[in-house]
């Protein structure tokens, strides 16, 4: 550790060097890796701490990096310097210090990644059940009035929970805008929770390696309104009734 005044403005020097290139790190991170638009709650809580992770790395890179090019650059060897260097054996302070502060960042980080898987596996009232069965290489959504459908519509707002399986092999629901990623597992049911807040279309997408035509397994993804989203259950509902869809139909052209 510092002995003088001289070894102290190293260190202060170094320190400011490494804050300095922190903030760059953090801004250049964020602004090469732009995350998809947040398209529900989940994805607030979720890139909020993508975030932070952002932060740290740049943190980490800049403290090991500044402090090994200063140290190279200001205490490299002058020409005609025969002296030896400093020697030393341990310090007991520093060596608390680094083991105590990884310790509590990353209790500080296990905390926040609990509460945001809570926040998307947690049961909550008045959800919105949908049953999702994956295969190579497609994906069928079953609503609770009983048809099933090749797209997945959710109302705006409205909590969803997808209950998920497989016909064959491990797949994984992945809609990026949504931040929320799940793997389809043959023989259990897996969870999932979304709480969309933006209408629009977007793509779910099998993000596990499953085969031949991995890469063509989509399935279209709506947001809508609830008066839309009603009206969409009450056209595929009437779709399984041919009696009733005709009533419809007759209803519309009177």
């Amino acid at each position: 550790m510092p002995k003088s005044p001289t070894d102290k403005r190293h260190f202060i020097l170094a320190a400011a060097l490494v804050a300095i290139s922190t903030v760059l790190m953090d801004i250049l991170l964020k602004s090469v890796i732009p995350l998809p638009v947040q398209a529900s709650i989940e994805a607030l809580t979720i890139d909020a701490l993508i975030g932070w992770h952002f932060t740290m790395i740049a943190f980490l890179f800049s403290l090991v990096v500044v402090f090994m090019l200063y140290t190279i650059v200001v205490f490299r060897r002058r020409e005609g310097d025969t002296e030896e260097g400093m020697h030393f054996e341990g310090h007991t302070t520093l060596e608390i210090v680094w083991t105590v502060v990884p310790l509590i960042t990353v209790l500080v980080f296990s905390f926040y990644g609990l509460n945001a898987l809570a926040k998307v596996t947690r049961s909550e009232p008045n959800e919105l059940v949908v049953k999702i069965t994956g295969f190579q290489w497609a994906w069928t959504f079953e609503y609770p009035e009983g048809f099933v459908s090749p797209e997945l519509v959710l109302p705006v707002n409205q909590r969803a929970h997808m209950e998920m399986n497989s016909r064959d092999v491990i797949h994984s629901f992945w809609i990026p805008e949504m931040r929320v990623k799940q793997d389809v597992v043959p023989g259990m049911t897996t969870n999932i929770r979304i709480t969309p807040i933006l209408e629009g279309e977007y793509k779910l997408r099998c993000a596990e390696l499953c085969g031949l035509s991995h890469w063509s397994m989509l399935a279209p993804v709506r947001v809508v309104s609830q008066a839309e989203y009603d009206q969409w259950v009450k056209d595929q509902t009437a779709a399984l009734d041919p009696a009733l869809a005709q009533a419809e139909e007759t209803q519309t052209t009177d």
